[in-house]
This record gives C-alpha cells, sequence and structure tokens, in this order.
C-alpha cells in the first residue's frame, strides 16, 4: 500500500506539471482595443477614488488641461504639474489619470491645426518671420544656435497660445463632467450597499 500510494503521488505530480506546462493561447488586442482597455481601467479607477468629487474632479481638469500643453513645450510642462495640483488642492492621482486619459485620446495631435488658427487669430501681433539657409549640426556649436531658437519658438507661438486655451476649456468642460460622473457613481454604490444590506432583513 505504502508503494501504491508514493506512485499515485508521483502520479498527481506529473500530471500537475504536465497542466501547468500547458499554456493557455494569449488572446491578442488591437491597438485599438488596447487603448480602448486603458481607457476603461483608468475612467473605473477615477471614479472609485476616496478623496471626494470636488478634489477628483479638480485633478483630473488639471491633468487633462496641462497635456494639451506637454508636446508643444517639450514636456517641460511637467515641472509646474505637481506644484500647480498641490496649490490648487486637487488629487495628484487623478490628475496623472486625467493625464494619461489625455495622451490615450490623443487630442493635442489632433487639434493642432485648430490651435494654430485660434492662437493666430487672437495673437495681436503678426510673428516676425525669419529668412535664413537650413541648419545643420555645426550650427549648434556655433552663434547661429541662438537665431535657430528663435526661429523655433517663434513657430510655436500661434500653436501654444491656441493649446492653452483649448487646454483652459477642456480643463473647465472635464472638471463638470468628471464631478457629475463621480457623484452618480457614489449614489448608485450607496444604493447597491444598502440594497445588499436589506436583503437579509426580508429573508429572515
Amino acid at each position: 500500500m505504502f508503494f501504491i500510494s508514493c506512485k499515485d503521488i508521483l502520479d498527481r505530480k506529473n500530471i500537475v506539471k504536465e497542466m501547468m506546462n500547458l499554456k493557455a493561447p494569449k488572446k491578442t488586442y488591437s491597438f485599438f482595443q488596447r487603448m480602448w482597455r486603458i481607457l476603461k481601467f483608468q475612467y473605473y479607477k477615477l471614479l472609485r477614488s476616496p478623496e471626494g468629487a470636488k478634489k477628483v474632479s479638480l485633478g483630473f481638469a488639471i491633468g487633462f488641461g496641462l497635456e494639451m500643453l506637454v508636446i508643444y513645450t517639450a514636456s517641460l510642462v511637467y515641472v509646474i504639474f505637481y506644484p500647480i495640483v498641490r496649490l490648487a488642492k486637487g488629487s495628484f492621482p487623478a490628475a496623472v489619470i486625467g493625464n494619461i486619459i489625455g495622451k490615450i485620446s490623443f487630442l493635442p495631435v489632433f487639434l493642432f491645426p485648430v490651435a494654430y488658427a485660434l492662437g493666430k487669430m487672437i495673437y495681436p501681433f503678426h510673428v516676425k518671420k525669419i529668412h535664413h539657409e537650413p541648419f545643420t549640426i555645426s550650427d549648434l556649436f556655433s552663434s547661429h544656435i541662438f537665431t535657430m531658437l528663435k526661429s523655433l519658438l517663434q513657430s510655436e507661438v500661434y500653436v501654444l497660445i491656441g493649446m492653452t486655451i483649448i487646454g483652459v476649456v477642456f480643463g473647465v468642460i472635464s472638471y463638470f463632467v468628471v464631478h457629475y460622473l463621480y457623484e452618480k457613481n457614489r449614489k448608485l454604490r450607496l444604493k447597491n450597499r444598502k440594497k445588499r444590506v436589506r436583503e437579509p432583513l426580508v429573508q429572515i
């Protein structure tokens, strides 16, 4: 009996090993499906944040609004990202989620022509164009670097102005949208919790 039981144990171990070696086929997702899954995950994560509707909405609005400027400031806007959220007394995790959702939406890229047109319409002066020959790598180590930087900055003026306005508008809109969704989700969870508490009492 002892030898039979040992054999059974060994057989079971081998079966377990074989089952572990059998890899289930991984489900593949397209690029848009992956983006949607990330967006969905961040959305539910946002609504379940315990910091309250006001802080969550404010943090999300700041993060989402500042994302409009990330590309066009070469990510330098992240230097003031944390201080702005803390000074405004918003939720930093919600601000990060807002920033991620802004990236996934690709709005800063799609709205480039709109931002340029808006900035050109609002800016009261014409941007002075600098006529020059194409820059080379050697210009980086010469006095031409200042001319090159000035030219690059001037070409971005309209876009920065436009994107700043778009960021503010989107920030304000997203504040009210997130506040509404957060409160709606909170009330729904509270209602479901009360329902679960009452069910055992009804059965008794």
